[in-house]
C-alpha cells in the first residue's frame, strides 16, 4: 500500500466493511478495503484504510454513523 494511507476500522464482516466505505464514497472520502481473511474459512480481518489528510472527516463522519445521526 502506498504511504500515508491510515487504517481506521477493522471489522471481521465484509457487509459492514463496504456499507462503511461507500459511505465515505458518498462524502468524498477516498477509502480502500484490505481482506485479509482466509478465503476458505472467512476468519480474519477486512481493513479499511483512508488517506492521512482525510482522516479527521472519516472519523467524524464513521463517529456519526456509529451514533445513528441522520447527516452522515
Amino acid at each position: 500500500m502506498e504511504k500515508h494511507w491510515i487504517k481506521l476500522f477493522t471489522t471481521t464482516n465484509p457487509f459492514q466493511a463496504e456499507i462503511t466505505k461507500q459511505m465515505l464514497e458518498e462524502h468524498e472520502v477516498s477509502a480502500v478495503i484490505i481482506n485479509k481473511q482466509d478465503s476458505s474459512y472467512r476468519f480474519g480481518q477486512l481493513e479499511l484504510y483512508v488517506h492521512e489528510s482525510e482522516e479527521a472527516l472519516a472519523r467524524d463522519l464513521i463517529g456519526k454513523m456509529e451514533r445513528g445521526d441522520n447527516e452522515a
